[in-house]
């Protein structure tokens, strides 16, 4: 693992944006184990770790109390959905938390017009493809790996559409670009191809970065991890990135300069990126912001 001069970066406040299947969770089993030192480390430090996902935002409640990621907040369904826990809050402008004491902001749109316009556009071009709302609950559990639990949970969709594309690469431009007259995208996961608005991955982190700026009053330094070609502009978002090598065997290919590509997958290959740039090598303290993310934190 690197430690040279990529950590003489990481003084003053950091964030962490990091995708989960494939990347923090194992792509088949969803296990972090190999990541548990690293996320304990970053805690430690007062890093937030800021889950930049695919998953719905009920799959994310589970899941941010497993990983103890409840005081940050998360991208869920591709940039379409952010959960801002209170510290992330403007405290006159927010609406009152909901009952799980999170803010939620919507940053696509409607999932009741994705799923009209999926409709219109596979009549019209006559392709075929499954969207995970029309996948029956067996099927999605076989497909994914999920528990039947978390399959159901996966379906709750808000802003985007997940689908498994069962026709040509030739029409698949085609299906793009109607589906790009009305405002929508096509980008591809490690399982499933999303539909979603305008938002995107590299939009939501760039809003929660600007959001702790101007909380705080202070540019943080930025990490993201992803594995996939719908992390992209996750990664070119930040100042610095790590594509975690994947089992997909899709290219991901950001125009970032600052890049690391780990040699391990899954969570063992998160845990080598972040200490290629935020390793223990050159660590030395940096200041408190507030009382909230008072104690010592290294860098």
């Amino acid at each position: 693992m690197s430690r040279s001069s990529p950590h003489a970066e990481t003084a003053g406040p950091r964030l962490l944006f990091t995708d989960l299947d494939g990347s923090l969770l194992d792509h088949l089993s969803y296990d972090w184990s190999p990541a548990a030192e690293s996320l304990s480390g970053l805690r430690r430090e007062g890093v937030p770790v800021i889950p930049v996902t695919s998953k719905t935002r009920s799959e994310l409640l589970a899941l941010r109390q497993d990983l103890n990621l409840t005081e940050s907040p998360f991208v869920a369904e591709n940039g379409a959905v952010v959960g801002l826990p209170a510290a992330w809050c403007h405290a006159r402008l927010e609406r009152t938390p909901g009952p799980d004491g999170l803010v939620i902001r919507t940053l696509g749109v409607d999932i009741g017009f994705i799923r009209q316009r999926l409709a219109v556009w596979r009549a019209r071009l006559g392709v075929h493809f499954t969207p995970m709302g029309e996948m029956g609950l067996d099927d999605l559990v076989a497909f994914t790996g999920l528990a039947e639990g978390e399959a159901r949970l996966a379906r709750m969709r808000e802003g985007s559409e997940p689908l498994i594309w069962e026709d040509c690469e030739a029409k698949l431009d085609a299906f793009r670009q109607g589906l790009a007259g009305d405002g929508l995208h096509l980008v591809r996961g490690g399982r499933f191809w999303h539909v979603t608005g305008e938002s995107d991955k590299g939009q939501a982190v760039t809003w929660l970065t600007e959001r702790y700026t101007a909380l705080r009053g202070v540019q943080p330094q930025t990490l993201a991890l992803g594995d996939g070609p719908n992390d992209i502009a996750m990664l070119e978002a930040v100042d610095q990135a790590v594509v975690i090598r994947g089992c997909h065997g899709l290219e991901v290919a950001p125009r970032q300069p600052k890049l690391y590509r780990s040699r391990a997958v899954g969570p063992a290959g998160w845990a080598e990126g972040v200490d290629h740039w935020w390793g223990r090598g050159e660590r030395r303290p940096r200041p408190a912001l507030s009382v909230a993310e008072a104690g010592r934190a290294t860098a």
